[in-house]
């Protein structure tokens, strides 16, 4: 370990911020979320995630506008600084960071209970170790080992996916043997297609924000890509289409094939389940090792994320320098230690809640996606009205589509707000204050180095 702070290394090209951006996004959100986001919205939660990818297409543009003006940012605090100001970007770094130790945490049970699905005797939190140690050390290794990883197990994932999509529309449409084809009847006859009303869709919304979080990802890999000006608008224009279609044509065949009200009903993942109703021979069990890799490598994801906001903090002065220094192969290890201990306080939650974690944790952290993306929109606008130049990369139709996203997540919020569980808005309120009180309490009103 050098004691000295130094840079981090340009090692990650296009192809691996693109998986990256995958692996954050495609993870527990889709695969155990996908249960509870239909059972709120029934068949409509379609539509949730049409309306929550139009969103992200509209917010991951404006962020890639702003990447490629500031060739010189290192994450997102780089990006919203110059336009809305130190608390606003101290307030983004922070929920940021917060966002993905509760969801490695969050996701570190899911791998347990997937886990568990073979091992049913052996408790959750000790599964849950297991995980959090691997992923610990695939991240203290070089970052090119790390996005080599990540890049194989998003790959892993997208395929499962894709066969996911393909067997099932030939249940759907195909008949053979004794089966007959399902079509399309069970997307109406259970009380319709929104059976729960305009409610459950919003309520849906909140799992559907969280589970497309993530995507943003790419904001913190600035300092690590190779030539970011062309890296970024590549993978955001090839991690936006292929994250829409991985979300709504999976969601459309579980709700075409199985009735929307009994997809709660059964403890594993509602992939695992159609992929039983395949009749191949260990379908599930293939399927349910192939999601526990794709939940591990959110994880990774996450961590990578989340250690790079405390190495920035700490090269800024903000934290202690201790979290600035880096090993011979450019790796922040300290920083990565330090959000490893979110890992194991989710262990230490699952001892008492088991499976139940997963759904304590995810409404903060569908709260803070929101938050995320609202001030990316508020940057993005503010960031044309001082602007000298023709950007680069500039979105079309702006102030338009951003315009559109900024209102959308304002009223997603407030229909939030009113149908969320009120301890868990009351959590969250807890968390934006602390964060507040830090930055108010610290004199960060201008750019302080150490």
């Amino acid at each position: 370990m050098d004691g000295r702070q130094e840079n981090l290394k340009r090692t990650m090209t296009s192809r691996h911020i693109m998986m990256m951006a995958l692996g954050g996004a495609i993870g527990a959100g889709l695969f155990k979320g996908s249960s509870t986001a239909i059972d709120m919205a029934g068949p409509a939660v379609i539509v949730a995630y049409l309306i929550g990818g139009i969103i992200l297409f509209f917010i991951m543009r404006g962020l890639a506008e702003m990447a490629i003006k500031n060739k010189q940012a290192r994450t997102f605090r780089d990006l919203i600084q110059p336009f809305l100001g130190n608390y606003a970007a101290h307030f983004l770094d922070w929920i940021y960071w917060k966002m993905w130790v509760l969801n490695i945490a969050a996701e570190s049970v899911v791998a347990a209970i997937f886990i568990q699905y073979w091992l049913p005797g052996v408790p959750v939190w000790t599964l849950a170790l297991i995980v959090s140690a691997i992923v610990t050390l695939v991240n203290l290794f070089s970052v090119k080992l790390f996005a080599e990883t990540e890049y194989w197990l998003a790959l892993l994932k997208i395929s499962a996916i894709v066969l996911f999509i393909i067997f099932g529309l030939i249940i759907l449409f195909v008949p053979f043997q004794d089966h007959a084809a399902i079509g399309f009847s069970n997307l109406t006859k259970h009380d319709g297609f929104f059976p729960n009303g305009m409610q459950g869709l919003i309520m849906a919304m909140l799992v559907v924000i969280y589970s497309y979080g993530g995507t943003e990802m790419i904001g913190v890999t600035l300092a690590e890509v190779k030539n970011p000006e062309k890296a970024i608008p590549k993978a955001v224009k090839g991690t936006l289409t292929r994250i829409i279609a991985f979300y709504i044509l999976p969601f459309f065949v579980i709700v075409s094939l199985i009735p929307w009200n009994q997809v709660n009903d059964v403890p594993e993942s509602p992939f695992v389940t159609v992929f039983n109703l395949i009749g191949i021979p260990y379908a599930d069990h293939i399927m349910n090792a192939i999601i526990l890799l794709a939940v591990i490598s959110s994880m990774n994801s996450g961590l990578y994320s989340s250690s790079r906001v405390l190495y920035t903090q700490a090269v800024d002065g903000n934290i202690p320098k201790l979290f600035s220094k880096v090993s011979k192969k450019k790796v922040p290890v300290y920083s990565i230690l330090a959000c490893t201990s979110s890992l194991y306080i989710g262990v230490l939650i699952s001892l008492f809640a088991g499976s139940k974690t997963f759904n304590y944790l995810m409404g903060s952290l569908g709260y803070t996606v929101l938050c995320i993306w609202i001030i990316i929109a508020m940057a993005h606008l503010k960031s044309r009205i001082k602007q000298t130049h023709k950007a680069p990369y500039p979105v079309r139709s702006f102030p338009f589509t951003t315009l559109i996203a900024l209102l959308a997540l304002l009223a997603i919020l407030i229909g939030v707000i009113a149908t969320t569980s009120i301890s868990v808005t009351i959590t969250t309120i807890i968390i934006y204050l602390f964060i507040t009180a830090a930055y108010f309490s610290a004199g960060m009103f201008s750019n302080k180095v150490a």
